[in-house]
């Protein structure tokens, strides 16, 4: 078995590893890079492989970074299956239609107002190139083993993270391989715990926190005194969250705090019309979450879904307290731009980070405390409040990630990690070598291994 990291190297985006057996070739995972430009262009570059050369794909979760290149690699010539959980067939079948539709959107108005620098801006793909994408899937049980190609099995394994995020365990003849996929926590707001690994001979394992821990803060107090204050002061609190597991999170915790009395009844938007769509699949798979009928229905109902542009610039002119939660995550596109834009000069609001952001990105740029972010070609003066709420975080921190692999039931030949900065991945290896005496590396883009 030969292994390619052909992304998730050295960087937290755009997961895709090759496999090779028996000239059979699987993809496990195709995601986007995000983040720095010099990242960003690697999406339009062609694949290192001809797509018509690789027999099947095979994804651990739905997130864009993870899935969001799948239609690049259709338009290239892959005509392969998809292999994933239901779960995941479900939310990519709203992930990819919305990724398509915002390179389009994103390119027709750098086009409109002239901002880009190239003549014309075109999307990487488009929302019918994800759509006939979308046929190509071919949905698996959890915890059943299936065979993508001839002489290779696959078993997905619960990961927490988000629904149907999974990890992924391939055996053949002559060994084994599991990768992690993205972890999630073990007190996840949503989500149950990651399931025990099996034992492997080699393991990739994410290091996306490899160097940090959460913060111990309950989730809800934290965020319940960020709206109180951003209230007192007539603000508007803006959250650039994920459409998928960080707006439920936020939308039921509101819910909460609203029942419990602790903020005032104030309006809540779900700027986000996949978002609420996602809600509804939390229905479909109660089994993967913590949720109750009761508590996934008024999750659902806490914010007013705004579906149309219009509605969505009329946010922008809001002059009282109010909640917007709006993705994308990092604020690398979509709707929350243009809410950053006309909110973050104003030192009443309060914009809330919730997650992970990649170096390069906007939401990484607020993290850092950037007194200007630039926005469709001008920057734009950050007025507003900037709080990270690590512990709304999806990913399993370092102590989370050192337990899960600590669980083997024997130690791997060998540990791989990807899906880290270059510090946390360093971090979480030493940590690794020193707590576990196991050979652990961290490899390189395009860096080839043979599996024994």
């Amino acid at each position: 078995m030969r292994l390619t990291f052909c992304g998730a190297a050295g960087t937290v985006t755009g997961s895709k590893y090759l496999l090779e057996h028996d000239g059979k070739r699987v993809l496990v995972d195709c995601g986007l890079f995000q983040g720095l430009k010099q990242l960003r262009l690697r999406n339009w570059e062609p694949f290192p492989l001809h797509a018509d050369k690789i027999d099947a794909v095979v994804l651990t979760h739905a997130h864009i970074d993870h899935s969001g290149y799948l239609p690049a690699l259709a338009r290239q010539g892959f005509c392969g299956p998809v292999f994933c959980t239901e779960a995941t067939r479900d939310l990519c079948g709203l992930m990819l239609p919305d990724s398509g539709h915002l390179q389009e959107e994103d390119a027709f108005y750098a086009n409109r107002h002239g901002f880009s620098k190239h003549q014309p801006a075109l999307p990487l793909y488009t929302e019918q190139d994800a759509r006939k994408t979308l046929k190509l899937f071919r949905p698996q049980a959890l915890n059943e083993e299936f065979e993508p190609v001839p002489g290779v099995h696959v078993r997905f394994s619960l990961a927490g993270h988000i629904l149907g995020a999974a990890s992924v365990h391939v055996r053949w003849d002559g060994g084994s391989l599991l990768f992690s996929g993205d972890l999630g926590r073990n007190e996840d707001i949503l989500m149950r715990p990651p399931e025990a690994p099996a034992a492997a001979d080699y393991v990739v394992m994410e290091s996306t926190y490899g160097d940090r821990l959460h913060e111990q803060e309950d989730p809800a107090t934290a965020f319940a005194e960020v709206i109180n204050r951003t209230a007192a002061r007539g603000g508007v609190v803006v959250v650039p969250a994920f459409a998928v597991g960080r707006a439920q999170s936020l939308m039921y915790v509101i819910a909460t705090l609203k029942q419990q009395g602790r903020i005032p009844d104030l309006p809540v938007f779900l700027n986000s019309p996949m978002a609420a769509d996602t809600t509804e699949i939390y229905h479909k798979h109660r089994a993967q979450h913590r949720l109750t009928p009761d508590q996934c229905r008024m999750m659902c109902t806490s914010a007013k879904v705004i579906n149309s542009v219009e509605e969505s610039r009329k946010l922008n002119e809001l002059r009282f307290p109010a909640v917007i939660i709006s993705a994308s995550g990092m604020a690398t596109g979509g709707r929350v731009v243009h809410h950053l834009k006309a909110m973050a000069p104003d030192h009443r609001n309060t914009i809330v980070l919730a997650g992970y952001q990649a170096a390069g990105t906007r939401g990484a740029a607020l993290a850092g405390a950037a007194k200007q972010i630039k926005i469709h070609g001008e920057y734009v003066p950050v007025r507003a409040q900037v709080v990270s709420l690590g512990s709304l975080s999806a990913h399993a921190d370092r102590e989370e990630l050192l337990s899960w692999i600590g669980q083997l039931p024997k130690a791997p030949k060998q540990v791989f990690l990807t899906h880290g900065e270059p510090v946390a991945a360093d971090s979480l290896r030493l940590a690794i070598e020193e707590r576990h005496r196991w050979p652990c590396a961290v490899p390189e883009q395009m860096q080839a291994v043979e599996l024994g």
